[in-house]
């Protein structure tokens, strides 16, 4: 069972069968899939699922705070299910892909108190942009 599997049975989250698919295609690292995805591979597996349905689980998910929904840039949103274990995104200038990173210390220290401007900081979101191998190499 995946680890959004097991946490979503913790919680008690009645598991139908569209919600389960959903689920199961999230699984996996440096997963960020757009809804259009989502449901083209969850409709592989349970070819009635609607776009509908799988709109509205990932909303649930979200809302849950068992997913992320990612924002790099002006492509669509994508949902990402690391969301339990703090980490920042890399993203191809190019081709849009995008990996869960973990740098090393502290994103909130780095913001000095006088660029603060009064704000009681709460998060932080970091995005390192780049070309990824395929694209550096057709470049």
């Amino acid at each position: 069972m995946s680890d959004l599997l097991e946490r979503l049975r913790g919680r008690g989250w009645r598991m139908t069968a569209q919600r389960r698919v959903v689920a199961e295609v999230l699984d996996g690292d440096h997963v960020h899939l757009t809804a259009d995805e989502v449901h083209a591979r969850a409709a592989e597996r349970l070819p009635e699922i609607s776009r509908a349905t799988v709109y509205n689980t990932l909303g649930e998910l979200v809302t849950l705070g068992e997913v992320l929904e990612v924002s790099t840039d002006r492509r669509a949103k994508r949902y990402d299910p690391n969301a339990h274990r703090p980490h920042h995104h890399l993203v191809c200038a190019d081709c849009g892909a995008i990996r869960d990173v973990h740098p090393t210390g502290n994103p909130m220290a780095d913001l000095p108190a006088a660029e603060r401007f009064g704000f009681t900081v709460s998060g932080v979101e970091v995005t390192y942009r780049g070309l990824c191998p395929d694209c550096a190499a057709a470049a």
